[in-house]
């Protein structure tokens, strides 16, 4: 017997342990099923499980469940990644408390005490994920510094090394100083900050009293100006091109260059030139051929590039110095204040500086072009295929990656240096040893280059090195490419393009047919989620609340095809646990009335309408879950199962059968209790993917899929001759009255214990006969007193509905007060007119729409929406009052 009320607390960890211990989630590569591959988003192994995990790992296990109900052999690989800087930061932090550092470890022992670390509190995030219901492959979980997959970075690199792919150079990178190590572009944040425009007056060669005014918000980085650049347009500045400027207190010749990149519209229309500390200075100087003057230490201080006074000085210190001093100088045009974004890297917390430095890169160009050309020929498709163009642009513009780090943890270069400093590249220092004595003809000593790896460079190897690669595995061979790849808009170019890169290259093949692209989450007002804004939400806290299946289930409801951001409440999720609560209920109904499918039931051979009726309802529910799955409309296909489940089987068909559950006629009942089981039976089926600890407690115990399990059963494939289209209409046709009904009743403040009249005028035979056959469910669902055809003239004060070629006729001039049910709609009238006229006002309002968040200006539209529909539901009842 069913519990009154479910308990997910007890049920999720009782029920995961029943499917792991049984092997429940195991690829088999031996068997002859068609095989269905997910490669699964390696979290960093410092992780702990926050919404966007829930999000993606939801959606992913929705397909393998459904896709392991379908008959095919899955692999959902697991895994986690090392996360260079992250887990570096954790275990320095954790020396820091014991008042050690790394440096006084030594490089050795610090990678010991990082895999100690990893050893005891790695595997938190994948023990997080199983409390979500994840059904991965857990046996088969990875590393991305395990051996087999450390090895086959190596054998990337080398590769890549021997075909020119791979080379060093130097260029600017994202550089971190408080880590002192180049980041990647993902590890960077635009923070908003107030600072100021200094506009200093640079003299021109040979000019005296004539300057050149140029704006800076790093006046530190003057240091190593080389140049200055104007639009060639510029008629202020034309006649400059070819001379030079002095550089205050450095005293260096600055060429003035014209160049497209200098706006007129911008500033004072002059841009000093730093190449070694600006990006867009870099490619400036390149075109130009500008000096590269790098005036910082990995530290951010001032280095000896620059002059005595300002040497050694940390960059905020300088920039207070060299302002001062330009001011000194008279040449401190002006100040203005200036909000504008300053790059922080998201570890270390400090503002970053675009640095010059040797570092190790792919030749990422050369290997794009396979990848574009596959998604060109659809090799591999985007969903939303907005994904595509969005992954051609930056393919078609890709940069150099740079691949090393200045770091101790992680995949360390397999590059060695001999005496004079010749690189030498192998899988092994034997291996670079050899090498070097062929080339120096006696054994030298060599030096292993310190740097590791980035972290995205083993990671862009993920779909084809856990399968076994280099070697010729068995799973490499059945399991690569993938079929789908799960992942957010924001990775696209650092990892799906990379793997796509290196999948290609390494595997001559793309690693996944298809990538599903899911939004962000973010709070119930579309904001994006912060510590600073005290608006996290810990998925943890809400499955300890509510059960991971109500989670699950508002995240798929969520998952609208086009990428669209997902926005998440407690209150959303406290909806879906209500709607776990409302089947749970439902199957408890079923239970106490005997509802269970007997031997030789066959839903065919149903003759009562109203089974026929939820048969056809549960067939195309079916059609519609398995299309929505098949094309990744995740929330469809939700919102279809709950539509049904709630509002068909639930609130209308239950209670459709409760007089037949209460009559004498015994055939009757034993076909209506067969069929609300095996109904309820196909419910469960179906939103398994969805929410599989609930169904999974309540088919054990009704005894169904014995042996086996849910998670094993068989996807319902249901024959589409269920569909009576008769027995739709007829009950369709009594759920329609009875709703306009209620409706009425709604809008008319009708008292709930009120049993009124109704009358039906116009009404054919055929819509009569219906009446007399399910006048029953009629009077009791619409709480009616009596409902007849009418005869003779309409009843004074009736309210009239529109149904098919009938019209309902409500007499309620003598149950409700017309009069204060004018008032009280016209007060509920006014009030949505004024909140609709707020919004209008804020829409209306050039300032609000351009520099609000797009989201709070997408939840004012939606609102209004909300408001409009509200509006027009009471508009409708004072129309209805008025005609009475």
């Amino acid at each position: 017997m069913l519990d009154k009320t479910y308990r997910p607390q007890e049920a999720e960890q009782r029920r995961y342990e029943q499917w792991e211990s049984s092997s429940a989630f195991a690829a088999e590569v031996d068997s002859n099923k068609t095989p269905f591959t997910i490669m699964m988003p390696p979290p960093n192994v410092t992780g702990s499980l926050h919404m966007g995990h829930a999000l993606n790992h939801t959606l992913q296990d929705i397909l393998v469940r459904y896709r392991r109900m379908r008959g095919c052999d899955v692999l959902w690989q697991p895994g986690t990644d090392h996360a260079g800087i992250a887990t570096q930061m954790v275990v320095e932090r954790q020396l820091e408390a014991e008042g050690k550092s790394r440096r006084e470890l030594g490089r050795e022992a610090f990678i010991q005490r990082v895999w100690e670390w990893k050893a005891e509190s790695g595997g938190m995030i994948l023990r997080q994920l199983r409390r979500l219901g994840d059904s991965a492959d857990w046996p088969r979980e990875r590393f991305t510094m395990d051996e087999g997959l450390s090895h086959a970075v190596r054998t990337v690199f080398v590769r890549l090394y021997r075909e020119g792919l791979i080379y060093k150079d130097q260029r600017l990178v994202n550089w971190d100083p408080k880590l002192e190590t180049a980041i990647s572009d993902l590890e960077v944040q635009l923070t908003e900050v107030e600072g100021s425009l200094w506009y200093f007056k640079y003299p021109i060669e040979g000019e005296e009293g004539t300057f050149l005014t140029v704006a800076t918000t790093r006046p530190e980085t003057m240091l190593g100006d080389t140049g200055v650049a104007v639009n060639p347009e510029d008629e202020r500045y034309r006649h400059l091109i070819g001379k030079h400027c002095i550089l205050p207190l450095v005293g260096r010749r600055l060429p003035i260059v014209g160049d497209e990149y200098a706006d007129p519209e911008q500033g004072t229309g002059a841009v000093k030139m730093t190449p070694a500390h600006d990006f867009n200075d870099f490619e400036v100087g390149r075109r130009h051929g500008l000096d590269f003057v790098n005036v910082l230490d990995t530290r951010a201080r001032i280095n000896d590039n620059a002059p005595e006074a300002y040497r050694g000085l940390d960059r905020f210190e300088a920039r207070k110095r060299i302002v001062a001093d330009m001011e000194a100088q008279g040449l401190l045009e002006k100040v203005e204040r200036h909000v504008h974004k300053v790059p922080y890297g998201d570890r270390g917390g400090v503002p970053i500086e675009p640095y010059l430095t040797e570092q190790w890169y792919v030749d990422a160009a050369t290997l794009a072009k396979p990848a574009i050309e596959a998604v060109e020929q659809g090799r591999t498709r985007f969903e939303p295929e907005a994904g595509a163009r969005t992954f051609f642009e930056w393919m078609r513009n890709i940069q150099p990656w740079c691949i090393s780090r200045q770091l101790w943890w992680g995949h360390q270069i397999p590059a060695w240096y001999g005496p004079d400093r010749t690189i030498f590249v192998a899988m092994t220092e034997e291996e670079a040893k050899a090498e070097a004595e062929r080339h120096y003809g006696k054994a030298v000593p060599l030096e292993q280059d310190p740097d590791v790896l980035d972290t995205w460079f083993s990671s862009a190897l993920w779909p084809f090195s856990t399968l076994g690669w280099p070697e010729r595995t068995p799973e490499l061979a059945r399991y690569y490419p993938g079929d789908v790849l799960v992942t957010g808009w924001d990775i696209l170019f650092f990892w799906v393009a990379r793997m796509m890169m290196m999948g290609l290259h390494f595997m001559g093949d793309v690693p996944f047919r298809t990538v599903y692209l899911h939004g962000l989450v973010r709070d119930q007002h579309g904001q994006k989620m912060s510590k600073s804004k005290g608006n996290i939400i810990d998925p943890l806290d809400l499955i300890d609340k509510y059960g991971a299946d109500a989670l699950r289930f508002m995240f798929a409801s969520s998952a609208a095809l086009g990428g669209r951001d997902v926005k998440v409440s407690e209150q959303r999720v406290e909806g879906y646990r209500n709607f776990a609560t409302k089947l749970w209920n439902a199957a408890r109904f079923a239970e106490m009335n005997d509802c269970v499918v007997h031997a030789g039931y066959d839903p065919l051979r149903s003759g009562h309408t109203v089974n026929r009726w939820i048969l056809g309802k549960v067939a195309e529910l079916a059609g519609e879950v398995t299309e929505a799955l098949e094309t990744f409309r995740f929330n469809e296909a939700a919102n279809a199962l709950y539509q049904f489940t709630w509002g068909t089987y639930c609130d209308w068909y239950l209670e459709l059968i409760k007089p037949i559950l209460s009559g004498e006629n015994e055939d009757l009942k034993k076909e209506t209790r067969a069929t609300a089981a095996w109904v309820l039976d196909q419910i469960l089926l179906l939103l398994h993917p969805f929410m599989p600890f609930l169904t999974e407690e309540l088919a054990a115990s009704r005894g169904q899929a014995r042996g086996t399990g849910l998670i094993r059963a068989s996807w319902p494939e249901l024959d589409p001759s269920m569909i009576d289209a008769n027995a739709a209409d007829e009950v369709d046709w009594v759920i329609r009255l009875v709703t306009e009904i209620r409706a009425v009743r709604s809008e008319m403040n009708v008292p709930a214990g009120a049993r009124i009249q109704a009358y039906l005028d116009g009404a054919n035979s055929a819509t009569l006969r219906r009446l007399a056959i399910h006048r029953e469910y009629i009077l009791r669902l619409a709480r009616l007193s009596a409902i007849e055809p009418l005869e003779g003239g309409v009843p004074k004060g009736a309210v009239q509905v529109v149904l098919g070629e009938a019209t309902v006729l409500l007499p309620l001039a003598d149950v409700i007060d017309m009069a204060a049910e004018r008032q009280r709609l016209d007060r509920e009238l006014k009030k949505i007119d004024a909140d609709i006229g707020r919004i209008d006002q804020k829409l209306a309002n050039p300032n609000f729409v351009t520099r609000a968040p797009r989201e709070v200006v997408e939840e004012q539209q939606e609102r209004r929406g909300e408001l409009e529909a509200t509006r027009a539901r009471l508009a409708q009842a004072v129309e209805r009052l008025a005609a009475l």
